[in-house]
């Protein structure tokens, strides 16, 4: 074959393979939310991207490794022990690579490595995660965590949005995929209630319990146009009953939730000490901190109100136990809002779901401003993944380029 055709095949095939990185939603959006929420107002929009921006670089060039086999990455864990990854921050992860494509060039090919690597570490049933690897890529066992399963999933129908599924992935079709095993293996089929794992069946002493943060009503939402299976409106409607439920029963003057509910099928409470991870299983600790963001984004996004009438209730409370003042926010509470002992310390994992949940309402203006500097401040080399990649996902969403 002649030089001028071999060099015109290969410019083809780059100019496609560009062709294919080029987004269609690229950083920033500059989305616009359900009439009435609120951005923080007192910087630029261009400012709030750059500060957005910002710390995406940090936060890849920090948790973003090269995993087992070729063109694969995963989101380092980070902790003390010899986890190197688990799925919840694999569905961070994927999530945060697709929303910053565009200022990310290379966006696409990380995100395409993150999904190498979740399919290389399948669960027992097909299409879901194994929760945890250790050093080495050794899957720790082969259970999964529901959350970490529900954003993996979110993230693909992102991507479909983002790059079209005409390449050698077909997001959408392997997000249909996986939001059918989901809902198989990690919904409860009598209550329609969220199971905390796959590893959970019918006989299960756990089998009608859930973990609060497993509730992402908008990624629920997408899920049921993506497949339009209406079972996910029966997910939806029955946890927002049950929230609200909570909220009033156990914690009428700050709206909290715990971080695990138990006997649902019968009279819904807090879970004891010990339950499954900490004596604070009961109170609103490191999973819960996640349900003010989890909720707020369903409001931002689709105007829901139920997800407003639950988080005007603990804005109301958060600003008055704090006396407007973000520093006083703590890292922990019991459901009657009070302060869990000896947790007075700043966790950016309570306070980024904090400031969105402030986006609801014009009334939180500079409650929002203020909590949105305070988080921004905060660097990160003095905390973890799983505070910088919350607050990431936060300041993501507060500087008004989150989508659906």
């Amino acid at each position: 074959m002649h030089f001028k055709y071999i060099w015109t095949i290969i410019f083809l095939c780059l100019s496609i393979d560009l062709y294919c990185q080029v987004p269609n939603r690229p950083f920033p959006q500059h989305t616009t939310y359900t009439k009435g929420s609120i951005k923080p107002n007192h910087i630029s929009q261009e400012h709030l991207d750059k500060l957005t921006l910002s710390f995406y670089e940090q936060w890849k060039d920090r948790y973003i490794r090269a995993g087992c086999h070729p063109r694969e990455y995963f989101v380092w864990f980070e902790r003390k022990g010899d986890k190197q990854c688990v799925s919840e921050g694999q569905g961070y992860g994927m999530i945060i690579t697709v929303l910053m494509a565009g200022a990310d060039r290379s966006a696409k090919t990380t995100y395409n490595g993150l999904y190498q690597y979740y399919k290389n570490h399948p669960a027992n049933h097909s299409n879901l995660m194994a929760w945890a690897q250790t050093k080495g890529c050794h899957d720790l066992d082969k259970s999964t965590a529901t959350d970490g399963d529900m954003d993996i999933a979110y993230s693909l129908l992102m991507a479909d949005k983002q790059w079209g599924s005409t390449g050698k992935i077909n997001y959408l079709k392997e997000a249909q995929k996986m939001i059918a095993s989901i809902m198989h293996y990690e919904i409860n089929p009598h209550t329609y209630s969220i199971l905390i794992s796959d590893a959970i069946e019918y006989d299960s002493k756990d089998y009608y319990d859930t973990r609060t943060s497993d509730f992402m009503p908008a990624n629920f939402k997408a899920f049921e146009n993506a497949t339009h299976d209406v079972r996910w409106k029966k997910v939806i409607d029955n946890s927002y009953k049950l929230f609200s439920y909570m909220q009033d029963t156990y914690s009428p003057d700050a709206g909290l939730v715990p971080d695990f509910i138990r006997h649902i099928n019968k009279k819904a409470a807090p879970a004891q000490p010990n339950y499954l991870e900490s004596p604070y299983d009961g109170t609103y600790n490191y999973n819960a901190c996640r349900v003010p963001w989890r909720i707020a984004t369903d409001y931002l996004l689709t105007g829901e109100k139920r997800a407003k009438k639950f988080n005007n209730r603990i804005n109301k409370w958060i600003r008055e136990t704090t006396q407007n003042k973000p520093d006083n926010l703590s890292a922990g509470y019991t459901l009657a809002g009070n302060d869990i002992k000896h947790r007075y310390f700043e966790a950016l994992s309570f306070i980024g779901p904090f400031a969105v949940s402030s986006m609801t309402d014009k009334k939180n203006q500079q409650w929002l401003n203020d909590t949105w500097d305070y988080l921004v401040n905060f660097k990160l080399k003095d905390y973890d993944y799983y505070d910088n990649s919350i607050k990431l996902l936060n300041m993501i969403i507060l500087s008004g380029n989150y989508w659906q």
